[in-house]
């Protein structure tokens, strides 16, 4: 089994248009698949048993959240967003608010949405390198739209905290991380991630 991301270059003249991206991950679902904006794809390993688990339970807690709030809708781990750069990321979890999700086409809702979502949170597995995760995280938040993102480290047991156009804030060891004002009243229960 891969243990890290497996890089793969295209030579220019191979380089695949967002359909044929996406006809490219539906064809090989079992594989989270990502593109950076120069059209390097990463082919990252199914996550292992444990940390599918405490992304779920992130997730989860997104999904009740959204669910009574109503203003917005939560992704989970295999959804993909195509950002203005061209790269298409997968979060481990997300949510947007429904205005933006609701200013986009169906056609474009049905494929890897052309936006990325307010909220995102990573997730470090154990096989994960911190560095190519804060470097995502960096790159969300030169998206249009997004206001917060998480970047949970579980062997470090620490949470980054980042928002557009200000230092990321590197919280030790919570019990629980505050999404506030972003998503009002939303606290991420961190008893059963770590």
């Amino acid at each position: 089994m891969l243990s890290d991301p497996l890089l793969l270059q295209m030579p220019a003249s191979m380089q695949m248009t967002d359909e044929q991206f996406f006809d490219f991950c539906q064809v090989n679902r079992d594989l989270r698949i990502e593109m950076n904006q120069f059209g390097e794809i990463s082919i990252m390993p199914p996550t292992g048993s444990e940390t599918g688990y405490r992304g779920g339970n992130i997730f989860g807690q997104l999904w009740v959240w959204s669910e009574k709030d109503g203003t917005g809708i939560c992704f989970d781990s295999s959804t993909g967003f195509t950002l203005s750069t061209g790269a298409k990321r997968s979060p481990d979890a997300s949510w947007m608010k429904l205005e933006r999700w609701n200013a986009l086409s169906s056609e474009q809702q049905q494929r890897f949405a052309p936006i990325c979502p307010d909220f995102v949170i990573e997730l470090r597995s154990p096989s994960d390198n911190l560095q190519p995760l804060k470097d995502k995280m960096a790159e969300y938040m030169q998206e249009p739209g997004v206001q917060l993102g998480f970047l949970i480290d579980r062997k470090h047991r620490q949470v980054y905290i980042y928002r557009p156009h200000q230092p990321e804030e590197c919280l030790e060891n919570p019990e629980t991380v505050s999404a506030d004002p972003v998503l009002p009243g939303f606290s991420l229960n961190m008893s059963k991630i770590w």
